[in-house]
């Protein structure tokens, strides 16, 4: 790649710690030229490829498919812990030109950006490692960027829950959202709330807006 011309990447993510987490990663690699997003944002300028980090909701096809038809953006990668084969190809239906899997190495990710890029559909799934074996924010991270939540001892899907009752969502709805049975729900909450120091769904909603685990665009609560 010539660094004369690097490749424009937006980070689209709801969560603002998840896109200045992204833009850690990126930082002083000179092959890429990151355009920051406000958290929920959509690229309002040219770019050559929109990484659509999908962070505590499933692959979500109506807004991929609203990034595809931007005419200022290239290409679309979906970042995701959930490559399974029915998330990909919901992806690349959507219109992606790629998949790529969170535990996945930043080279790694920099690489398949790269291919994109060159015209090539990329579907880069990883190990098949569940993000749950992952958990102690003492580990030696092996990934590009921690998920919000990590550095409280919450596993990932304990922080997607939590991210969901910050937003006002649901049991119900975070069972569907996430694919998980009602009774995975209520156990990740009674985990994260031991964690997190809380007893009621209120708190759990202030926790959440207080340590960056809700949407920007969510009022916190009186």
């Amino acid at each position: 790649m010539d660094e004369e011309h690097p490749i424009t990447v937006a980070l689209v993510n709801d969560y603002e710690v998840v896109v200045q987490g992204l833009m850690q990663m990126f930082r002083g690699e000179t092959r890429f030229r990151i355009i920051e997003l406000e958290a929920g944002g959509l690229p309002d300028r040219p770019v050559d490829i929109a990484l659509f980090d999908t962070f505590a909701r499933p692959t979500d096809t109506q807004r991929l498919a609203q990034l595809r038809d931007l005419p200022h953006v290239g290409k679309v990668v979906v970042y995701s812990w959930d490559a399974d084969e029915s998330q990909v190809g919901n992806a690349l239906e959507a219109g992606a030109a790629g998949f790529v899997s969170k535990t996945l190495g930043a080279d790694q990710l920099m690489s398949a950006l790269d291919r994109v890029h060159a015209g090539a559909t990329v579907v880069e799934t990883g190990s098949a490692e569940d993000p749950e074996d992952a958990a102690s924010p003492t580990d030696t991270p092996t990934r590009p960027v921690d998920w919000l939540g990590r550095k409280f001892g919450l596993t990932y899907r304990e922080a997607e829950v939590v991210a969901l009752i910050g937003d006002g969502v649901t049991n119900q709805e975070i069972a569907e959202r996430l694919y998980l049975s009602i009774n995975s729900v209520k156990s990740h909450i009674r985990s994260a709330y031991r964690k997190m120091e809380v007893e009621r769904r209120s708190q759990a909603v202030r926790w959440a807006h207080e340590n960056g685990l809700a949407r920007s665009s969510v009022a916190s609560p009186e």
